[in-house]
């Protein structure tokens, strides 16, 4: 089932949108400005976000340029027919379409339907791949097997789901609060002590010298990365 991001700082117009597109096969999620919806594409599968342009504490523009940087799902912007030039801004930083308020509920429609169909139909969407190989961790997310330089090593399914986020994006920094809301599925609320004590164990488990690590490092103040290369 489809993941439709909406986003806009007007609660009336995020539920007027939700009325819209209410359908048995599309799953609906809310939010409220930029960094929001930034952090929904980070931690959650998306297929296609309605992103309104002047927002608070991130605008539209800025959150789709930052959202460019990590997917291409596809970004329908929601514009006053007073942001003409902020519409086509946004049509060259990356946007895939526009819709002008007020909205006609069959156009909206419409317009995200052929998205979503183009992007799920023309390979838009990318099958996360089943085997992640980093130096000699190997993990097969098929059977779930880690292995350490050819010997198998056992992990708890939380311990797995860090691992596997991990070697997904070598190299990328991950926060402790982005780790915890893509594997717990939970609001961070005071996790970094969590997140931290997981990381800890993994370690123990991938590492020669769990105090010298090759692959899983910190950054301190930033996060955690799997280091690529080794």
């Amino acid at each position: 089932m489809p993941n439709i991001l909406i986003c806009d700082d007007e609660r009336d117009i995020v539920n007027a949108l939700k009325i819209y597109l209410t359908a048995p096969d599309l799953h609906l999620l809310e939010a409220y400005n930029g960094k929001e919806a930034l952090e929904a594409v980070r931690t959650k599968e998306i297929d296609l976000v309605l992103l309104d342009i002047m927002m608070p504490v991130m605008d539209g523009i800025t959150a789709m340029a930052r959202i460019r940087e990590i997917s291409k799902v596809p970004i329908i912007l929601l514009s006053a027919k007073s942001e003409d030039t902020d519409k086509i801004l946004g049509l060259n930083v990356g946007a895939d379409d526009y819709i002008t308020k007020p909205f006609n509920p069959l156009e909206v429609t419409a317009r995200v339907r052929s998205q979503l169909r183009r992007y799920l139909q023309f390979g838009g969407s990318e099958p996360a791949p089943e085997r992640l190989v980093i130096g000699g961790i190997e993990l097969d997310d098929v059977t779930k097997e880690v292995t350490v330089d050819g010997a198998p090593i056992s992990l708890t399914p939380k311990e797995y789901e860090i691992l596997k986020l991990l070697m997904s994006s070598p190299d990328r920094v991950y926060s402790p609060k982005e780790i915890y809301t893509a594997v717990w599925k939970e609001k961070p609320f005071g996790t970094d002590n969590t997140v931290a004590v997981h990381i800890r164990h993994i370690r123990e488990k991938i590492e020669i010298n769990p105090a010298e690590p090759r692959y899983l490092k910190v950054l301190f103040g930033q996060g955690y990365k799997m280091e690529k290369g080794k």
